[in-house]
Parts: C-alpha cells; sequence; structure tokens
C-alpha cells in the first residue's frame, strides 16, 4: 500500500510518499509545495497553487490512501482560519482525485513517531530518518508529513479492524431533534 502524507500550510505544504508491505516501511519521495513566489496578498492564487501541487503529487506517486494533520487552533484566529483554507485546498484536491483521507493531530502523529506528544520539529526529523532509513535529514514540513504517512501506516490498520467489527460514523453536530439542537 502507498500512503501520501500531508502537513498543510500556506507558505509550504510538505509531502511525504511511502510503502508499506507487512510492517516494512520503505520511503518513496517528500518535499514541499511552495507558494512564497506568490504575492503575498494573494490567497486565491496561493489556494490555486497547494490545489494544483497536491493534484501533481497525486498524478506523479499514485497514492492508496492519503493522511493529512487536523488544524489546531493558533492564538490569532486571522492564522488559523488561513491554514483552514489552505487546508481545505490540499483536502479537496486528495478528495478530488477520489483518495480515502485519515486525519491525525500534531499531537497524534508525534505519540505515533516519537513516543511522545510533546516533540519538537527536530526530534521528529531525527525519528523519521532513522524509521525509513534516510541518508539525511528530511525538511520540517518533508517530515511532518512523512510522520502522517508513518502514523497512518501504524494506526491505519488498526482503525480498519474496528471499522470491521463495528461500524464507526462520525458524530453529526448541530443536528436539529424535534426541535432543538444539540
Amino acid at each position: 500500500m502507498r500512503i501520501l502524507g500531508i502537513d498543510p500550510g500556506l507558505q509550504r505544504t510538505g509531502f511525504g510518499v511511502i510503502d508499506v508491505e507487512g510492517q516494512r516501511l520503505t520511503y518513496v519521495a517528500s518535499g514541499t509545495i511552495s507558494t512564497l513566489e506568490a504575492p503575498r496578498g494573494d490567497l486565491p492564487l496561493r489556494l490555486k497553487i497547494i490545489f494544483e501541487g497536491v493534484q501533481q503529487v497525486v498524478q506523479r506517486y499514485t497514492p492508496d490512501c492519503a493522511a493529512a494533520e487536523i488544524v489546531f487552533v493558533n492564538v490569532n484566529p486571522q492564522s488559523t482560519l488561513l491554514l483552514g483554507q489552505a487546508r481545505g485546498a490540499a483536502l479537496a484536491a486528495l478528495v478530488a482525485a477520489g483518495l480515502p483521507v485519515a486525519e491525525y493531530t500534531a499531537l497524534q502523529m508525534k505519540k505515533a513517531v516519537v513516543g511522545h506528544g510533546l516533540a519538537n520539529k527536530g526530534q521528529v526529523q531525527e525519528m523519521v530518518r532513522r524509521l525509513l532509513t534516510l541518508p539525511g535529514l528530511p525538511g520540517k514540513d518533508a517530515a511532518d508529513a512523512l510522520g502522517l504517512a508513518v502514523s497512518h501506516a501504524h494506526a491505519g490498520a488498526s482503525f480498519a479492524a474496528l471499522a470491521a467489527q463495528s461500524p464507526l460514523q462520525r458524530r453529526q453536530h448541530a443536528q436539529y431533534r424535534k426541535g432543538r439542537t444539540y
């Protein structure tokens, strides 16, 4: 199985591709989709670059599934909104390509890769290098994306087994029931 990890960002969106065969993880590719050459105030152009960049990665490496990072809430709400839009562009490209997408928080990824959720970027880079036997450290955004792919390789099988045993359903928020919201 080939897994694509996506670490969304408005300036740099990291991607990482790994192959999984049993317990064996093999590095395929990684990198970043940069929007730094686009004018800083041109949000639609930046989102287009992210969308098309993710589409190109999917076309080139033909993954079977994807794992993306869930956006955390920053102190600055404007930054959170912008990051959410970048994430939306990446997710739209993945879904448009027909890929199933799993979502993990940064804490979940760090726990799966490093062993604790408060790991710093350098620790994630080093553990990804070791797990995938890379000759050098991947970039920070690419390391996070590879970490998401590794997390999905480890947790995805468990989630699939749970789903096969009992139907898991997403919780529907703000649904009306007998005239009330819950």
